[in-house]
């Protein structure tokens, strides 16, 4: 069994963050990269299986965190996605971090680009996968999303987008069957996650959705290091003209298509998404 050292990260306004930290295999290789994952919406910011497994197998220290109200980590209504640099410089500087990449996978992406973007000088590189673009970057922003009403509410503000979680339902069209197939498969820990992070309440998914919806607090063109943009064709939560608007937003980034994959299966790429940060100047 890994050994997952779970730890909560003080922040100055006296709020916490939960954080946990995965060493390498002690009889692997070690690399002496660290990735912060930023986990998905919603999610509780454990790290999840297929994650560990694949940075363990490449001497990769993985660091994953709740955003505020997931997880443990303290409500603050209001964060904008900016927010999660300042949250994980803490966190860093908190574990002796000097350089380190980051990866986001679906909700995750934004808050991993605005590390990128507002921790200059730390970030080695950023992984998106299944990620959102800023709403200014397109011209119709929920166009081919199945089920766009979350964030159609949160454009009004928190109020609305509160109202539209009491009678919110997951649409099951929002997946096609090979992300099915991923979690009934190698991904099922994270629909497990899920589970444990809607028994916690909406409201991590509230102030998410808020700030997706909202200016992000940053410019893609600060984003200076190198990005990769990993993205399922066949996503219908997170269309692929995310993505191009993310590739074309950033100084220095490349996309990844994945005709076959949607928005869960597309986490098959994890493993080689590692091997292009390990690849990255440090």
């Amino acid at each position: 069994m890994i050994d997952v050292d779970t730890r909560q990260v003080a922040l100055p306004d006296g709020g916490r963050l939960v954080c946990h930290l995965v060493p390498p295999d002690p009889d692997g290789p070690t690399t002496g990269l660290t990735v912060v994952w930023h986990h998905g919406s919603p999610q509780t910011g454990a790290p999840l299986e297929p994650v560990v497994q694949a940075a363990r197998a490449r001497g990769i220290r993985l660091v994953s965190y709740g955003r505020p109200s997931y997880g443990g980590s303290t409500p603050r209504p209001g964060r904008d996605v900016a927010s999660a640099a300042s949250d994980v410089g803490h966190i860093a500087d908190s574990l002796g971090l000097g350089r380190f990449a980051v990866m986001g996978a679906s909700g995750g992406g934004p808050h991993a680009l605005a590390c990128a973007a507002l921790l200059p000088g730390r970030i080695t590189g950023v992984v998106t996968l299944a990620g959102l673009c800023p709403p200014q970057a397109l011209r119709d922003w929920t166009a081919g999303m199945v089920a766009p009403g979350g964030l159609v509410a949160a454009a009004q503000g928190r109020s609305a987008r509160s109202t539209f979680a009491e009678t919110d339902e997951f649409d099951e069209a929002s997946f096609v069957d090979a992300d099915y197939a991923a979690l009934a498969g190698p991904w099922a820990e994270l629909g497990r996650d899920v589970g444990l992070a809607d028994q916690d309440g909406p409201d991590g998914l509230i102030d998410d959705d808020v700030a997706f919806a909202a200016p992000w607090g940053f410019d893609l063109r600060d984003v200076r290091a190198p990005v990769l943009v990993v993205q399922g064709e066949r996503d219908r939560v997170v269309p692929a003209s995310h993505a191009r608007a993310l590739v074309d937003g950033c100084p220095d980034a490349q996309l990844w298509l994945r005709p076959a994959d949607g928005h869960i299966s597309v986490l098959a790429a994890v493993p080689v998404t590692l091997d292009w940060l390990l690849d990255l100047p440090r």
